[in-house]
Formats: C-alpha cells, structure tokens, sequence
C-alpha cells in the first residue's frame, strides 16, 4: 500500500484561450490555489484534462507546469495514454524524466474487440516493466470503447511490483475491485458519486472533479470519513452528490470549468469540438451554486 494514495486528487483541468490555444497563464494561476489546499495531489492528463485534444508538445509543458508548482507534498499523476505499448513507453518515459510521481494507464481501445484480457495484463505488464515511476491503471470504460477492466485482471495487475493501484471511474465496479484487493493495493474513488461509499469500504482516496472548482468541500468529506465522523460525512455527502449532479453530472468538462469560472479560477471553455455550456445551462448551474453556498 502506497500511502501518498490517501487523500483527494484533483483531475486537472486544461485552460485555454479564446483562440483555443492553451493558457499557461490560467493554468500557474489555478495551481496557486491548489498547492496552498489540502489536496493530496492531481491527477493531469485525463479526461477533465481533455487529454485528446492536446498535442504531445502541450501535454508535457501542461505537466511540467503542474509539477513545478505542486504544493509541499502534493503528487502528480500523469496519464501516459496512447494506443501502441511502444508508444505508451516513450511518452512514459518521457513523463517520468519531467518528474510526475506517477503513471496513469488506460487501456487501449482503437481495437476494442481486440483487447482481451491477455492482451491487455500484457500491455499493461510491459508499459509497467519499462520505467521505474509507479503506475496506475484507470478504469474508464466511457473513455476507452466500453473496456471494462475485470476483477480478475485487477487482482493480476495488483501482484507487480510497479503498479501501486487503480482509478476507478465506472459504474458499480468498486466493490469487487476493493474486496479482491483492497489490503494489498490502493483503489482510488473516480467519482464523487461513489466517493464516500467507497472510502467505508476501504479505498484510499478519490479523483474528483468536484475537487477541480471546490477542493475544501471534497478534502472535508474525506477528512470526516477517515477521522470515523459517520453522521457529519453521510450529511455533507448529501450537498456533494447535488453539486456533482449540477456540476459533472450534467454538463462534463464544459460545466466542471463553468463552476471553475463562478469559484474565481480559470476554466473558460474546453476546446472544440466540445462545446461550452450553453446560457440556460450556465443560469441554471449559477443558481446551484448560489443556492447550495458555494459562490
């Protein structure tokens, strides 16, 4: 068990301009306020860091922006996500030497039928055996074809000695995922939907977009269920699953950066082809906010 896999991450999001090129600015003035949090980190590249719409050249001047204003402790997981093992392991590479603590993987999904569980404890052993950062494995079947990563392949992946743990971002998976491996490998929440039931059953933490536009609220709800305040938790969880139905739930990257904007940071719009939220959807979420006390 990693220890530095407590806590709440942050899935980064990716500032751009109004030209759609990506704002540095936006994005050193957004790690001001999260290295002065009580995050336990970041995770960038991923999805809420809309990762396929960025060339190589701008994922790794994102992630050398991200991890040169960390705050004290903080870790930054990096998601190293390509289609090819060979590829996987140059960037991988390439992401280690720019310092991120950890490597992020998605199972590859152009060939979707093809990725059985063979191919995939293969690639995964591989890309892993290739550097010395740890790795996590993500699992994201909404982001890669309907891949669903299986319980047996989790309890696999969990005996190497360089992948310390997983994201879980799908639906009704975690419990078999915690109960195989839970005391032996860090499973992380990917959702505030499942973020506090998960915790009671044993995960270390959570990647919470919520977290991207309101760290406070996402740190405290760990913060109540690790220090075994039941009542008070199961009631601010309450208010988190409203936020995250208004915010994330609705609306994906383009409200997360929405509320961004509300909560005085820099989230602006995602890049095209993704659209930014539209007048009405704006209005309704401004009163969410309003009405629950966040802004």
């Amino acid at each position: 068990m990693d220890d530095r896999l407590k806590g709440v991450f942050a899935p980064l999001t990716t500032p751009f301009d109004t030209e759609g090129e990506v704002s540095y600015a936006g994005l050193e003035k957004n790690m001001e306020t999260y290295a002065a949090s009580r995050l336990a980190g970041y995770l960038a590249l991923g999805s809420n860091g809309e990762n396929k719409s960025l060339s190589v050249p701008e994922k790794e001047k994102v992630l050398k922006t991200i991890v040169s204003r960390k705050g004290r402790g903080q870790v930054v997981m990096a998601g190293c996500i390509f289609e090819s093992t060979k590829e996987t392991v140059e960037y991988a590479k390439r992401f280690e030497g720019l310092g991120a603590d950890y490597l992020t993987l998605l199972p590859p999904s152009y060939f979707a039928k093809q990725m059985t569980e063979q191919v995939l404890l293969k690639y995964f052993t591989d890309v892993t055996s290739a550097v010395r950062t740890p790795c996590l494995v993500y699992n994201a079947p909404q982001f890669s074809a309907g891949i669903t990563l299986s319980v047996a392949l989790v309890k696999d992946l969990a005996k190497h000695p360089n992948i310390r743990g997983m994201k879980d971002s799908s639906t009704g998976n975690i419990e078999g995922f915690l109960f195989a491996v839970r005391d032996q490998f860090n499973v992380m929440a990917g959702s505030a939907n499942f973020f506090l039931s998960a915790l009671f059953m044993g995960a270390t933490g959570g990647v919470i977009s919520l977290a991207n536009a309101f760290p406070p609220i996402a740190c405290e709800l760990y913060e109540l269920a690790s220090s075994r305040q039941y009542e008070k938790a199961i009631a601010l969880n309450d208010k988190v699953l409203r936020l995250n139905k208004a915010v994330s739930g609705k609306g994906g990257v383009a409200a997360v950066k929405y509320a961004m904007d509300l909560a005085g940071l820099a989230g602006g719009d995602p890049r095209l082809p993704l659209l930014p939220l539209k007048d009405e959807d704006r209005d309704g979420l401004r009163k969410t906010l309003e009405r629950e006390g966040m802004i």
